[in-house]
């Protein structure tokens, strides 16, 4: 699957620029997600023609050489069936084949599910969660079909997508490949790990790259004071995305910062799933102020710290104890770093830790349930943290993300559904049941209380005013919704 066999919309040029930059689509995705009708070229020479024509209507011209796909309000309807039967029944709406192809998008060997709304694509860390809901519904298929179009792109890429558009071959997402395998493995075994030893590497090189250079900073790579590796989010562009543009351009205009610099920083945000949230921010307020390849985020090396131990499990597996042995010194080495940079005593809490400016972030964030979740917190730990998100996070429809309000869709007052299930799993971990099932109770009233009054499941909620919708961020909120759809059917198991 050479990319230089794919379609970039920015190989359209000064027509890309133009389509974005005088807003003729509400939404930037828009155009970037619909398909040429005529080959590049003659599309570009024939706009290069017409542009200069009296009366020319740019929005016209590109609704002639393009086809764009509606956004999927799904085109369905509940029809008053309850709950769980429509969600059952949503996988196949939201299922798209490896025919659905064309411009941006990456063509894949097997079915996928996609979240719904204006994400047409599979994005990758929205799959897990998704997973949880296709088990429960014994969709196993669907799962093993999903891990094998992640192995394609592994094998392909050499590294998983934010999701299969052109646009987006700059990052990726949290990794949870590993735990796609685990979950999969559950169902047909363990010999899955082996199966999918090779590609478990090539994700593992993939964010590692860099870790036999003596540079502070490679990539996805940090080498922290003490000589341990951990990672950050990255983009390997730095122009504004094609799916934000006009968003890019402004906010880099505003900043006063070199424009490459908040391009990086900005797609980076993307890469960490949380876009956007004040967490990338310097002055935790203002976007402006981004700042996330100079943060390391306890999420992700938690997420990391989990691929460690499965290729650790893989190699005991095939009876490779040399290998298994570095990787146990890996782990050591991820699990002391974590708690040496991101634990904060004082506060009772885990930070995203600035490795430029040699200090915690201090802003709070449901990123600190990860350690709960992978077990990396000791009990004392846990017990500090369940105190703060009782005291700091918990609203009458669940957790929010984090306890700021700054319209960023990844802050107050909305809460998100995999960060729901970390936190449930995570306090269940450690013993925190009262608090676990007061979070699962009110964050699955929630959503039924909107599916009661809408016949939808939605993107984001708003849990602190059950009456006000979600909001904030690039994008209205959007119906489907893969992932909420997943962990609601975890939650009822």
């Amino acid at each position: 699957m050479p990319t230089r066999a794919y379609f970039f919309i920015e190989s359209l040029s000064r027509l890309y620029t133009d389509v974005q930059s005088q807003r003729i689509f509400t939404d930037s995705k828009h155009f970037v997600d619909g398909n040429p009708a005529a080959p590049p070229a003659v599309i570009l020479d024939r706009y290069e023609k017409e542009k200069e024509l009296p009366g020319f209507d740019l929005k016209a011209f590109v609704e002639r050489y393009f086809v764009f796909q509606p956004d999927m309000d799904t085109g369905y309807h509940s029809n008053n069936k309850p709950l769980l039967l429509h969600l059952v029944d949503l996988w196949d709406v939201l299922k798209r084949l490896p025919a659905d192809t064309g411009g941006t998008l990456i063509s894949l060997p097997y079915p996928y599910i996609v979240p719904g709304g204006r994400f047409r694509e599979v994005y990758y860390w929205d799959t897990w969660f998704t997973m949880l809901g296709l088990q429960v519904s014994h969709r196993v298929d669907i799962i093993r079909n999903m891990v094998d179009n992640f192995s394609y792109l592994l094998n392909h890429l050499g590294f998983i997508p934010n999701a299969n558009r052109t646009y987006y071959l700059g990052r990726s997402q949290p990794p949870f490949f590993s735990l796609m395998v685990t979950l999969l493995s559950e169902e047909d075994g363990e010999s899955v790990l082996n199966k999918y030893r090779p590609q478990l590497e090539k994700e593992y090189a993939f964010w590692m790259e860099g870790q036999q250079m003596d540079a502070a900073t490679h990539r996805h790579l940090v080498k922290m004071p003490g000589g341990l590796h951990m990672n950050r989010y990255w983009d390997d562009y730095d122009t504004p995305r094609p799916e934000a543009y006009t968003e890019d351009v402004e906010l880099a205009a505003h900043s006063g910062n070199p424009r490459g610099v908040v391009y990086r920083h900005t797609r980076a945000a993307a890469e960490s799933g949380w876009d956007f949230s004040c967490r990338w921010f310097a002055d935790g307020q203002r976007m402006h102020t981004i700042q996330t390849t100079d943060l390391i985020p306890v999420d992700l090396n938690c997420l990391l710290l989990h691929l460690e131990q499965t290729l650790q499990r893989a190699y005991m597996l095939n009876g490779d104890t040399a290998a298994a042995a570095i990787f146990n010194k890996k782990i050591q080495d991820r699990r002391q770093a974590i708690q040496q940079y991101n634990w904060n005593e004082e506060a009772g809490f885990y930070f995203d830790y600035n490795h430029a400016a040699g200090r915690q972030s201090g802003l709070y964030t449901l990123a600190a349930v990860y350690p709960l979740f992978f077990r990396v917190a000791t009990a004392v730990q846990a017990e500090q943290v369940a105190r703060v998100l009782e005291a700091q996070f918990l609203h009458e429809g669940g957790l929010v993300t984090t306890p700021y309000q700054t319209g960023q869709q990844w802050d107050a007052p909305n809460g998100w559904a995999p960060l729901q299930w970390m936190a449930y799993k995570g306090l269940v971990n450690y013993g925190h049941a009262t608090l676990a099932g007061a979070i699962k109770e009110r964050w699955m009233a929630t959503n039924e209380k909107v599916y009661a009054a809408t016949g939808k499941m939605m993107e984001k909620y708003n849990v602190m005013d059950m009456h006000t919708a979600a909001g904030g961020g690039e994008y209205e909120n959007q119906d489907g919704f893969g992932w909420t759809n997943g962990v609601y059917l975890a939650l009822t198991r």
